[in-house]
């Protein structure tokens, strides 16, 4: 008998995207669309026994940085390990483009302090055939990739090629300057971004210290290139807050979503110190907006918000030590091996760190924040775990117990930073902000801070510790799979995913529930030049389709690359708005 559907996934239980309670059904897609949702007669030209697997559409992960990544890789790991079937780039304000031959270094340079890009490893894999949005356009889709992507007009690139210099010294645009944004702003948005990321936060710096371009913008500015992008198509505004103004930010940004017609999403965080309730206002802040019919949308990272600290890493409590740094670049065992000698301990714990240059260096010494990650990881540790706490349980200073621990597992072993999220020293105030109706997990910083985090990997994180692993407060599986497929996607105002019905893109996951789990982050060295970067596998994941094609099986990755960039045909027809 002639096949009827290019793929049949049989008796699968269905979390279909919509919130609503899970059903046992079939799945058949043919031309990379999903066809009938149900009992279906006819057979598949593959078949898949779904029976007691969760059946989901595909994640949408709205902040990523897979910018470079899109150019040198054809795979958008780890995320494509973790469900994940569409990515948005530009995020923050920093990428690629536009950008003048002149300033290839400076924006590499941006993006080294920014986002923890080595410069070596984007000097080797960035082609610069490319000026303009658009030439990056075709430059991304010149590569064949494995996961569908949307792009961002990143407002830093955007101020530099329009202004130069002045952008970096916090300069201001003149009126000429922000119409030509404007113009350029609407000529991305032809060419098929989604919006522009930007970002106001004073802690977003280049290694000498020099603050993200966007960081001073005036209102006027956004503006107009909120404008702009409405004037090319539509899209969003994507932002990241000063964390020491966030409400006035907020109303700001409020004021150019309004005017433009643009939907804006922000990053939502718990801070520590005495402004650590902020999210509190600027939650009512957000639910104050879409009542007035502004859609407004906050971001939120469902575990903490930090760094992981490691030998092999960017950082550890050690990495400005003199003493450490005779033996540095030693290969990492034989580094071990250094660091078991009496000697070398006494002199490396004895010694005075000399950070110069290391722009987060202090913060790996805030020993109260910083716990053994473990294996498999424990991204909600308990307070007498912390380093502080065991070297006072034990009567030894935290340098100590710091670093026996970084010895552990051959060298190996990683300490996790909580430096947001994590104020009361548990995740009930992301909890809090995750359930709310105007919010959407993201935040995991893909194809970013290659030495320093894998957060791209929450997606699992939401379903093992927030749908079946925590002890109290867990949060009902339909609506983790909703936050994660059919929100997000409406937040970008994507119409033809996150949803599992018939005529929707074939975006689907095959899940193993009872059998997914997180492993602990490791280093691998594929980049370019041979970078370095954390990554994170997960089992459980019996199969990841893109348009009905497999790119991975059982946790491997398949030879598939149906993956594209996103464009316009898939947008809602009405205006962009966040369900």
């Amino acid at each position: 008998m002639e096949a009827s559907a290019d793929l049949v996934i049989r008796g699968g239980t269905v979390f279909d995207g919509s919130g609503g309670e899970p059903f046992e059904a079939d799945v058949a897609v043919t031309d990379g669309r999903i066809t009938a949702v149900g009992a279906v007669a006819g057979s598949g030209r593959e078949e898949i026994d779904a029976r007691g697997h969760m059946v989901t559409p595909g994640f949408v992960d709205v902040h990523t940085h897979y910018d470079g990544q899109l150019i040198w890789s054809e795979q958008l790991s780890p995320s494509s390990s973790h469900g994940v079937t569409t990515v948005a780039t530009g995020n923050c304000g920093v990428g690629f483009a536009p950008c003048r031959p002149e300033d290839h270094t400076r924006l590499i340079k941006l993006l080294e302090g920014v986002e923890d890009m080595p410069e070596v490893v984007l000097a080797d894999g960035l082609t610069w055939d490319w000026e303009s949005f658009p030439e990056f356009v075709h430059a991304v889709k010149r590569r064949r990739h494995d996961l569908d992507f949307v792009l961002q007009l990143p407002h830093s690139a955007l101020r530099m090629y329009v202004m130069g210099e002045r952008a970096i010294d916090k300069g201001e645009a003149t009126a000429e300057e922000i119409a030509q944004m404007r113009v350029l702003a609407r000529e991305a948005a032809e060419a098929g971004a989604f919006g522009f990321g930007t970002s106001r936060n004073i802690f977003h710096t280049t290694l000498a210290g020099d603050v993200i371009p966007t960081a001073h913008t005036p209102e006027a500015e956004l503006t107009a290139i909120a404008q702009g992008v409405r004037e090319g198509g539509g899209g969003v505004i994507q932002a990241i807050l000063n964390v020491e103004t966030p409400r006035p930010d907020l109303e700001m940004f409020r004021r150019v979503a309004e005017r433009s017609g643009c939907p804006l999403s922000f990053t939502l965080l718990q801070v520590g110190g005495p402004d650590r309730e902020s999210w509190k206002d600027l939650l009512a802040m957000t639910r104050e907006a879409r009542a007035a019919g502004v859609p407004v949308t906050g971001q939120v990272f469902p575990r903490p918000v930090g760094v992981l600290l490691g030998l092999d890493a960017s950082y550890h409590p050690f990495s400005a030590h003199p003493a450490y740094l005779r033996i540095a670049d030693l290969p990492l065992a034989a580094r071990v091996a250094e660091m078991r000698k009496p000697e070398v301990r006494t002199a490396i714990l004895a010694d005075t760190p000399e950070p110069r240059g290391m722009l987060f260096y202090r913060l790996a010494r805030v020993f109260d924040i910083i716990y053994p990650l473990g294996d498999p990881p424990n991204y909600e540790p308990d307070a007498s775990t912390s380093i502080a706490a065991t070297a006072a349980a034990r009567g030894v200073s935290p340098d100590e117990v710091a670093y026996d621990l970084l010895l552990e597992d051959n060298g190996h072993a990683l300490l996790l930073q909580t430096i947001a999220n994590y104020a009361d020293r548990n995740l009930e105030a992301a909890r809090e902000m995750l359930i709310d109706p105007v919010t959407v997990p993201a935040l995991g910083d893909g194809g970013a801070h290659y030495g320093m985090i894998c957060d791209s990997t929450y997606t699992t994180f939401m379903l093992t510790h927030w749908g079946r692993d925590r002890g109290k407060g867990r949060l009902p599986l339909p609506e983790l799979v909703r936050a994660m497929t059919s929100k997000p996607a409406a937040m970008l105002g994507l119409s033809d995913r996150g949803r599992i019905a018939p005529g929707l893109k074939a975006d689907l996951n095959v899940i193993d529930f009872d059998r997914l789990k997180l492993k602990a982050p490791r280093m691998v060295w594929d980049l370019p030049s041979a970078g370095r970067r954390l990554t994170q596998e997960a089992s459980g994941y019996v199969a990841t389709f893109v348009s009905g094609e497999a790119i991975q099986r059982n946790g491997a990755a398949t030879d598939a690359r149906p993956g594209k960039m996103v464009e316009r045909s898939s947008r809602a027809t009405t205006a962009l708005a966040a369900e």
